[in-house]
């Protein structure tokens, strides 16, 4: 053989061996790396079907945690950007179930990046021999509603305590001052303003509920404005007049709304009954209704105390005081202007304050001329 064709020969064979490694190389890298495509093989046939109709955040990771399915609420709720999984509590429980085969649950409080803070239940449990699936569910709105209910509660056996506790004494009082006639009608004046006080209470704490438990609006009615202002009045009459207070009526007349008729003059009833009981004696409260082409106001004036800048956002929480030190004189219970809010928010409105400390207040019930469902 010459010695070309040996070169010619030597060539070939490095050449050979030469795209064999390369082969080797890319097979090796390619199991290592799988591309996209080949990845979506390693998943098991229906979880796309299953994973659609999940309400679920679900996400499916490989063996190097990498995201090969993710369900659209995952990307919503934030737990999955590109191909990571980018909680790392989620990511340290799937290498432990990984380890183990044991499912893990977890609940987690997530935020930061300009998300809101989130409370999320999780669960992560194998998925055939190489697969991580992970559950998370967004638990937020139900803890807020747990600690709603719970301080709700709290604050109600408070409430509750206070004028129970004040009969009962009065009570022992009373029957302590037997011999004494002036002091038994005293006392017995006492027991019967707690006892207003608690029925008063109770049928607020019962309207609430109601309010929350049903839907106000199923059957809506066309309302008279005039006859829910006449009948706000009516409630507050005879402690105003009590305590000099001059109730008027201003602003359009033969005004309707549609909505629920005992609900809304709850509401406007609250509103003036709160007017009257923090306006000084001998001053005046006005209620003005005035129409627009989509909506009604029915504002409410007092010339009363008036409420701090600071405290403007915290009157319609349950329970709270604008000054906690006259709620006995006041016979206030905390719970009007939250079911004020909750009325308005039912009937696709509102209710919105202006007050000055020293000056008084202004609270307008804000109503749509139609039902949230007809607009």
């Amino acid at each position: 053989m010459d010695p070309t064709t040996q070169l010619s020969l030597a060539a070939l064979a490095g050449a050979l061996l030469s795209g064999s490694a390369a082969v080797a190389w890319v097979v090796s890298d390619r199991r290592m790396h799988p591309s996209p495509a080949e990845r979506e093989d390693v998943v098991p046939a229906g979880v796309d079907a299953v994973l659609s109709v999940l309400r679920s955040s679900a996400v499916v990771l490989d063996e190097r945690d990498t995201v090969v399915r993710a369900s659209a609420p995952a990307y919503a709720l934030g737990i999955v950007r590109g191909d990571d999984l980018v909680v790392p509590e989620l990511v340290e429980a799937a290498r432990q179930v990984r380890h183990d085969g044991e499912i893990r649950t977890l609940d987690l409080e997530l935020g930061g990046r300009g998300l809101p803070p989130r409370s999320i239940s999780a669960r992560v449990a194998p998925l055939g021999p190489h697969l991580i699936l992970a559950l998370a569910d967004d638990r937020t709105r139900e803890r807020r509603l747990e600690e709603v209910r719970r301080d709700f509660v709290a604050n109600v056996s408070h409430e509750l305590k206070t004028p129970v506790g004040a009969v009962q004494l009065l009570a022992e009082a009373s029957r302590g001052a037997a011999e004494d006639p002036d002091a038994v009608v005293r006392f017995s004046k006492r027991i019967l303003k707690e006892t207003k006080r608690l029925s008063r209470l109770v049928q607020q704490i019962i309207d609430l509920s109601r309010l929350q438990g049903d839907d106000p609006l199923e059957s809506p009615t066309l309302v008279s404005v005039d006859k829910v202002i006449e009948a706000a009045l009516d409630t507050s009459l005879i402690d105003a007049e009590t305590r000099r207070i001059d109730l008027s009526v201003t602003g359009d007349h033969g005004l309707e709304v549609i909505g629920n008729e005992e609900q809304i003059t709850t509401a406007v009833s609250n509103l003036v009954a709160n007017a009257v009981a923090y306006s000084p004696e001998g001053s005046s409260v006005t209620v003005a209704a005035t129409g627009h082409p989509e909506q009604i106001e029915i504002a409410v004036i007092d010339r009363g105390i008036g409420i701090a800048a600071d405290e403007i956002d915290r009157i319609f929480e349950r329970f709270y005081r604008v000054d906690p030190a006259r709620h006995r004189s006041t016979g206030g219970t905390g719970l009007g202007l939250s079911i004020v809010k909750h009325i308005a928010a039912t009937h696709g409105g509102d209710v919105t304050v202006w007050s000055v400390q020293g000056q008084g207040s202004t609270f307008t019930l804000v109503l749509p001329r139609t039902t949230p469902e007809e607009d």
